[in-house]
């Protein structure tokens, strides 16, 4: 694995805009609004149904590449590795108005399921869009039905297919239902396995773990994850083809056993380059697939795609997808070949094989500089405004206490992105630093100088909207929730007002943490940030004692390192055994920003 690149930091605020406007500069129909990195259609008809969809950056041509009439209405694009926050889905919603109604397709990872949902939330409330669905893309079968049975089957390439035929019924005018049947449909008929040489590089990031020289991945996914088998000594091809396929193929597999083949069925091979595949060992490895599904699966292709749909940066591995197109034509009650019709319409998607030239453009490629977020702060009643007074606290003590929480979260930087890289993709620490970074920016331009607990919240709110990632989605849920609570309880006080007590804080934090539940199945002992947020907030509600509270959260988040995973990446991407005692990253956060608000306060 090279540690090489040309942009040798992890520079995502400068990285990813770069390679996006270059995206819109070469293909006129598109346009980017720079500040929330969405990608959009220009072209886009609002009395069609709107297909958006986006992830973390790093995956190029996906998602961003794939705008484009007969595809994806817009993209928004998160940091490397890491979902797209709330406010930036919902702008890419806005920027694709349709009267028809908003399918949202994502890869089925908790971060882009907890902020593409709560966008869809807020894109209701206020108006955005009359009818709006998301749709987890899920194909993976190398974790297995016992260890997926929580989180669901990963998204790998596969979504592909589904994108490419529900943007190709948006585009024929077909109704929002039949589109979120077929997608549906085509979803349930993925069967998707990846293998690997060795991890991708991310620029700037130190301590990549290497796979040895004599040992290949079976089940790799596309976020350097340490890969579901290891396969010593290194196969053949023919035998490794062998062998994914079986995980694909075989029916009376109970674990894997996701798609039934018949010998009459109209199936569709998707081959993926994770990006660090030669074009000749690609176009190798697939006529070997090709053979070996006539020989000992008695499949014959009906359409073959082959190349880079979906990488993994650098990544020197492949996954293979088969669709059962028959099966799925049944279930969204079309015939096989109107289906396969879908996935050969023309598309202008710039990354799209086999497209018409794009040549029927309405206007030039341009940046947006624009930002079309519907606010955080709601608009608040004059007997509220009043209310708030009583949320005044000695500003300098808020400034110490929120300041000296993020501190000593950028400190704790380095060992969670160490910890994440063996039992995540390594983004956990850089998110908590720049989320931790731009906080510590809004204190020094004085956003505590009132001593407004909600000017300061709000403020908060608006850079973990920016944050992206599960922990990001987790953290904007619980702060959204928290501020809802602290104002409903000024306005029930309205009859008789009185500063806010102890108590008050921590009922409203633990109003905060039962509304976050109805957004994650995450609890106690799955081992996620949950596992220091939720008794934190029983302790403090019950003793109203900040201190005691957090000596609680120290403790569950020192007793992460010897919980077995049950949700996120981790769970089926560990190896389990003394070597991965190590704490949750999301959850050791949190119990440092708490051990230095409670240093704050003291």
């Amino acid at each position: 694995m090279s540690s090489k690149h040309y942009f040798p930091e992890t520079a995502v605020n400068t990285l990813v805009p770069r390679a996006l406007k270059a995206l819109v500069a070469a293909n006129p129909s598109l346009a980017l609004i720079e500040s929330e990195r969405v990608v959009f259609n220009t072209n886009h008809d609002e009395s069609i149904v709107a297909v958006i969809s986006g992830g973390g950056s790093g995956h190029e041509p996906s998602w961003s590449a794939y705008v484009g009439d007969g595809l994806l209405a817009s993209v928004a694009c998160g940091d490397i590795f890491a979902s797209p926050s709330m406010k930036q889905v919902l702008s890419a919603i806005a920027s694709s108005p349709s009267r028809k109604g908003t399918i949202l397709l994502i890869t089925n990872y908790t971060g882009d399921n907890l902020h593409f949902g709560l966008a869809a939330e807020r894109a209701l409330a206020v108006g955005l869009t009359p009818k709006v669905t998301v749709l987890p893309a899920t194909d993976d079968v190398s974790i297995g039905k016992s260890k997926s049975g929580k989180v669901g089957r990963r998204g790998l390439a596969g979504n592909s297919i589904t994108m490419k035929a529900i943007g190709a019924a948006a585009a024929r005018n077909f109704g929002f239902e039949q589109c979120v049947e077929i997608g549906k449909a085509v979803n349930s008929q993925l069967a998707t396995i990846g293998s690997a040489l060795d991890h991708c590089h991310v620029p700037g990031r130190q301590n990549h773990e290497s796979i040895p020289d004599d040992t290949c991945i079976a089940g790799a996914g596309i976020h350097n994850e340490p890969g579901a088998q290891r396969l010593t000594p290194f196969p053949s091809v023919e035998d490794l083809i062998d062998h994914l396929l079986k995980l694909v193929c075989d029916p009376n597999d109970p674990e894997r056993g996701y798609v039934k083949f018949g010998d009459n069925d109209d199936v569709v091979l998707f081959i993926n380059n994770y990006g660090g595949i030669s074009n000749l060992e690609l176009g190798a490895l697939t006529q070997e697939i090709i053979e070996q599904l006539d020989a000992k699966w008695h499949i014959k292709p009906v359409k073959i795609y082959a190349g880079t749909f979906e990488s993994s940066l650098n990544g020197p591995g492949f996954c293979v997808t088969l669709c059962n197109i028959s099966t799925a034509a049944t279930a969204c009650k079309l015939s096989s070949s109107e289906l396969l019709d879908l996935l050969s319409d023309p598309t202008a998607a710039p990354a799209w094989p086999n497209v018409l030239s794009n040549t029927s453009t309405k206007v030039t490629g341009k940046v947006i500089q624009r930002n079309n977020n519907v606010s955080t702060r709601p608009k608040i009643s004059s007997s509220e405004d009043i209310l708030e007074a009583f949320y005044l606290v000695d500003p300098s003590l808020l400034d110490r206490v929120v300041r000296q929480g993020c501190v000593k979260a950028i400190a704790a930087e380095l060992s969670l992105t160490k910890w994440d890289m063996v039992m995540g993709d390594g983004d956990c620490g850089e998110a908590v630093f720049g989320v931790s970074t731009d906080i510590i920016k809004l204190l020094d331009s004085g956003v505590a100088k009132t001593g407004s607990i909600f000017d300061v919240l709000y403020s908060i709110i608006d850079a973990v909207d920016n944050m992206g990632g599960t922990l990001g989605a987790i953290f904007g849920i619980f702060l959204a929730a928290l501020a809802t609570s602290l104002r409903t309880s000024s306005t029930q006080s309205l009859s008789n007002p009185a500063p806010p007590s102890s108590q008050g804080y921590a009922r409203a934090i633990g109003q905060a943490t039962e509304k976050l539940k109805n957004y994650t199945g995450a609890r106690e002992g799955d081992r996620t940030v949950m596992d220091v947020l939720l008794p934190f907030a029983a302790a403090f509600e019950s003793s109203a004692d900040f201190g005691k509270a957090v000596a609680v959260a120290k403790e569950k988040a020192e007793a992460t390192r010897y919980l077995k995973p049950k949700f996120g990446r981790a769970s089926y991407v560990g190896k389990g055994g003394k070597e991965q005692e190590l704490p949750d990253p999301g959850a050791w956060a949190l119990m440092e920003m708490l051990s230095g608000m409670l240093e704050g306060i003291d």
